[in-house]
């Protein structure tokens, strides 16, 4: 049952071997087991969760059922979710209850799928980690002594020890997709506007979106069909039409051109990793794929443009809380002291701090010019680095992280070091492309490896069609820590 994809769950409870009830109480008590191991989960209401199941149980019998009614779904903390406590993982937000639900929890609950829990993450989604959370660090499941990443590490951690068969995450910069490669599942970061950020609590809002964590390309297929669709309440949504993203999954990959950025394959990778991705291109050659090389020659800023604009944007949006004013722009290093030590009176976290105080600095008077649009030109650059290469190829391939999962508190006092984690992911983000990771091997220390790819704009069915194939003929997404 812990092992099953979303489409054998679902078998199952169409054929009533199982009924939405049983199936979540058996989440609950797992959960209830492992979790202090892990600390993947900041909130579980057997109540609420055992509520849903049992609306679930009466679709089913009526002959209302979706694929994914009755299903136990984690929800990262930064979901807001009625009547559940949604904290981002801040102790700001330690004791909001939301009186709303948030656009991806409406679209889950209108199909009967069920909340099993609020997964824990970084503080307002700020960490590569999850070590900056108000409730303490999650661990990954591999390896308890390791990170599972961030800022969606809870979901990710839930996923790989078989706590939950999916759940939510959120990607600004790579949170979806590090995480997933970190603890050897997959997730699926769509293109920007696919999924509603309505009720989703804001880091940066021009990068921010939901996406779906699961074992497979196939069930990550199926989350985001529940997932994306127009949202009138979120000026960012798109109005397209509904997309079956299972449509394509058993297309064959001969002809396929798979696109090599050459600057991913510079230094900075790992060997253990390089291993793992260069047999897993050989996997894809084996399927007819072409490999090509292209250039992403402006993809290096990535992570210094990333890191201008997220902070800028995250200052704005944490003044929206009440009692907290840090969107307006600084006149002196005096006044960017004064905030600085207000954010410390407000709880936030020292991450929190840092990137208020990044960009309340980039958006101060004197230095907007100078670090804010320069950022956003560069920015620019990099969105047409994608169009170009795209000419030349179907999808883009590479590593997603550098290395495998480290140690937990072994880059805290670096951050550049840590920021680095997202130095393959941050560039599509930063384009508005989607990406994804899928799990491709181990490497030291046995810990998992992730493989990136990133499509063009709208491409979220290619490429769960291509990461579908590599898992027909491989078992890495099958393997389970515990």
């Amino acid at each position: 049952m812990f092992n099953a994809s979303l489409k054998q769950l679902s078998t199952q409870l169409a054929e009533k071997k199982i009924s939405s009830v049983e199936l979540t109480k058996a989440f609950l008590q797992r959960i209830e087991a492992r979790n202090t191991e892990y600390n993947a989960f900041i909130t579980v209401n057997e109540e609420l969760s055992l509520a849903q199941a049992q609306v679930a149980d009466q679709m089913i019998a009526a002959g209302q059922a979706s694929q994914l009614t009755g299903i136990p779904i984690a929800q990262k903390d930064i979901f807001c979710a009625k009547g559940w406590l949604t904290t981002c993982g801040s102790k700001m937000l330690s004791n909001f209850v939301s009186p709303y639900d948030a656009n991806v929890i409406e679209r889950f609950n209108q199909i009967g799928a069920v909340n099993i829990g609020k997964t824990n993450m970084d503080e307002f989604a700020m960490g590569s980690s999850n070590e900056t959370s108000y409730y303490g660090p999650v661990r990954n499941p591999w390896d308890v002594e390791a990170v599972p990443g961030g800022s969606s590490g809870g979901s990710a951690s839930a996923v790989a020890a078989r706590l939950a068969p999916a759940a939510t995450g959120t990607d600004t910069g790579g949170s979806i997709r590090q995480p997933a490669a970190l603890c050897g599942i997959s997730g699926i970061k769509p293109t920007y506007g696919l999924v509603s950020r309505y009720g989703m609590i804001a880091f940066a809002s021009s990068l921010d979106q939901g996406g779906p964590m699961a074992k497979s390309a196939e069930d990550l297929a199926l989350m985001l069909g529940v997932m994306t669709g127009f949202d009138a309440r979120d000026s960012t949504s798109l109005q397209r039409e509904t997309e079956d993203y299972t449509r394509d999954l058993e297309k064959p990959l001969s002809g396929l051109r798979i696109g090599l950025p050459k600057e991913y394959f510079a230094k900075g990778m790992s060997k253990d990793v390089e291993c793992a991705v260069e047999q897993a291109l050989d996997e894809y050659r084996k399927l007819g794929a072409e490999m090509v090389e292209v250039s992403l020659p402006n993809s290096q800023l990535s992570i210094p443009v990333y890191y201008v604009l997220a902070p800028a944007e995250a200052s704005s949006n944490l003044s929206r809380f009440d009692g907290v004013r840090y969107g307006h722009r600084a006149k002196s290093y005096g006044d960017l002291n004064d905030m600085y030590r207000k954010s410390r009176a407000e709880g936030f976290g020292a991450e929190v701090k840092r990137r208020i105080l990044i960009g309340t600095y980039v958006l101060s008077h004197g230095y907007y010019d100078a670090y804010y649009i320069k950022a956003q030109k560069v920015r620019r650059l990099i969105t047409q680095d994608f169009v170009d290469a795209f000419k030349q190829c179907d999808i883009m391939m590479g590593p997603t992280s550098p290395t495998v999962a480290f140690n937990i508190g072994e880059k805290s006092s670096d951050p550049i070091q840590m920021y680095l984690s997202d130095i393959y992911t941050s560039a599509a983000s930063l384009a508005g492309l989607p990406g994804m990771s899928i799990p491709i091997g181990f490497g030291d220390k046995n810990r998992p490896v992730g493989l990136h790819i990133i499509g063009n704009y709208f491409t979220e069915a290619k490429m769960l069609n291509v990461a579908h194939q590599y898992q027909l003929v491989t078992d890495w997404h099958q393997r389970s820590p515990v």
